[in-house]
């Protein structure tokens, strides 16, 4: 474990959890740094499959000890547009799950827009895994329906590849970086 003790910084990165594990080297495990192995990325892929089909939001945790040689305290000029501290060989700390329901009244304007022979489309952000679980819990995604990445898979394709106009949807799942949002 590290001693916080000593003078230095400490660097700690959020954000999508498969982006922060990529940048990842080594993971913490019970107080324990150890190197990642395949079977690391293997059960990491796992828990971020399972947990986002079920609708949670997940955030990546990672961090890195700056050495005091390279990064000296007590004001190192750090420099978000230049980048000048690290971004690769970080070590994973894990995942926080959160959980953003939908207003319990989508489901009933979702089954009323069916009934009048509306499409639903949902645009959002969210991992297209997180997506589809949102989208089924609400009756968006029916038993048989595909989402773009459904299709892609099936195909063996890029998403981007994916002609939207030749393949029947029942519901088309856009993921899309939206960072302000004005109403």
């Amino acid at each position: 474990m590290d001693d916080h003790r000593k003078p230095g910084y400490q660097l700690t990165m959020i954000g999508a959890p498969e982006r922060i594990f990529d940048r990842c080297s080594s993971i913490m495990v019970n107080g324990q740094e150890q190197r990642i192995s395949s079977a690391w990325r293997q059960a990491f892929h796992h828990a971020f499959v399972r947990i986002g089909g079920l609708g949670e939001r997940l955030i990546g945790v990672c961090d890195f000890r700056l050495p005091t040689s390279d990064f000296p305290p007590p004001e190192f000029p750090f420099d978000a547009d230049q980048e000048n501290f690290p971004h690769t060989d970080l070590r994973f700390l894990g995942m926080v799950s959160t959980i953003d329901p939908p207003r319990a009244s989508v489901p009933e304007a979702v089954a009323k827009c069916h009934t009048a022979g509306v499409k639903v489309i949902m645009v959002t952000g969210d991992h297209p895994i997180t997506a589809k679980a949102v989208a089924k819990g609400v009756g968006i995604i029916r038993d048989r329906s595909e989402t773009v990445e459904d299709v892609a898979a099936r195909l063996g394709i890029p998403v981007t590849e994916v002609n939207t106009r030749q393949e029947s949807f029942h519901c088309l799942l856009v993921s899309v970086k939206i960072p302000y949002l004005l109403i």
